[in-house]
């Protein structure tokens, strides 16, 4: 047998990990200590937000992608909520707005002088209840104070806010799910709510990934269902039961093909990772087990390469995979493996790569007290 047919051929068997220099790193930063399974950073190619303790309310910082080393006490954040800050999104197609989700029932969108391209229609914020997603815009050059007063404010969840998702594709629109098992589509231009999506989950939303053309989206709920639903119809297209069998946190991901990868516990409290079809998902095309570790398993994909990088909560490692079209379609690629152990994990979207040094992924890993840029590095002659 040759030597060619025994190791599979990948463009990504050698992809590696390279933590940036100390200098490089953003240090002095007291990361959210709130027991939520959320990255607690969002990044986007002109600044890095990362959740951080916040006395009487929630804040987040916001911190452009140069200022690193030390950060001053000082340093204003954005403080407007009154309870701790769950989850924030940058829009996609505006990288002055972001989208926070809180403990206090709210979700709100924050952005920069400008960059809004108007705000027709908007509710004023006085007449607003508190119980609702709210949305930030920040200045090109960064916070010079602090920012307590939102673009908008989104009213409609009666209990607290733990995910907010951009569309990949429609401007303005988002989606917020709460512990109230709701579902809401909002047009942030104007305040509305397009969608409201109750009754579709009897228990605790875990995750929300809206597929490559936002037609749909998958959800993963603590009932241990998968379902994918088409928020026009307000209907679950498909749905798969005891997806993961344990009783832990599950995370489900849309891939470029429609597929779908979730990653979750085995009824003996293994870690698991499982690729599904959804036109049919009686039986997972793939599943792994990782290891017993209890941390969450945040998976983070890029489409262009078809790599799937896993990074478990208090775990100091990032495992990645290449998921292919054959058997058994989900490849181990390599581990990242460094000393300190990681709180939550940004991710930097490709337009902000520099692909001249063949780099395809960054990630920002959380420190207790400092968050580290991780490169990763195709390596070619």
């Amino acid at each position: 047998m040759s030597f060619r047919k025994v190791v599979r051929q990948s463009k990504f068997r050698h992809v590696f990990g390279q933590p940036v220099k100390t200098d490089q790193c953003y240090d002095d930063i007291r990361v959210s200590r709130v027991t939520w399974d959320s990255t607690f950073c969002a990044v986007n190619p002109s600044f890095v937000a990362i959740i951080v303790e916040a006395s009487g309310g929630g804040a987040f910082l916001v911190l452009p992608l140069h200022k690193t080393g030390r950060i001053d006490k000082s340093y204003p954040t954005v403080c407007g909520h009154t309870g701790p800050v769950l989850d924030i999104d940058w829009c996609p197609h505006n990288d002055y707005v972001i989208a926070s989700g809180s403990e206090d029932c709210t979700v709100m969108v924050r952005g920069g002088p400008g960059s809004w391209g108007g705000m027709a229609g908007v509710t004023p914020l006085c007449s607003l209840s508190p119980l609702s997603p709210q949305v930030w815009q920040i200045p090109e050059s960064g916070l010079s104070q602090p920012l307590t007063e939102p673009v908008v404010v989104l009213e409609g969840h009666s209990k607290r806010v733990g995910i907010v998702t951009w569309h990949p594709t429609a401007r303005n629109v988002l989606l917020s799910a709460g512990c109230d098992n709701v579902v809401l589509i909002w047009n942030v231009g104007t305040a509305e709510e397009l969608y409201r999506l109750d009754g579709l989950h009897p228990d605790l939303i875990y995750s929300v990934s809206w597929s490559r053309d936002g037609s749909r989206f998958c959800t993963a709920c603590k009932d241990k269902s998968v379902r994918v639903i088409d928020p026009r119809r307000g209907t679950v297209v498909a749905e798969k039961e005891r997806a993961h069998e344990g009783a832990r946190p599950m995370r489900a991901i849309f891939l470029a093909d429609g597929k779908i990868f979730t990653t979750g516990f085995s009824r003996m409290s293994e870690r698991q990772l499982a690729l599904w079809d959804t036109e049919n998902l009686e039986e997972p095309m793939g599943l792994q087990e990782l290891d017993s570790s209890n941390g969450a398993l945040l998976p983070f994909y890029d489409p262009d390469t078809n790599v799937v990088y896993v990074c478990g909560k208090g775990d100091s490692s990032i495992r990645y995979f290449e998921i292919t079209e054959e058997p058994p379609y989900i490849h181990f690629l390599n581990t990242f493996t460094s000393k300190e152990p990681q709180r939550g994990m940004g991710w930097m979207p490709k337009r902000g790569l520099d692909v001249s040094k063949c780099e395809i992924a960054r990630f920002y890993k959380l420190h207790e007290r400092k968050c580290e840029p991780i490169i990763m590095t195709v390596p070619r002659k």
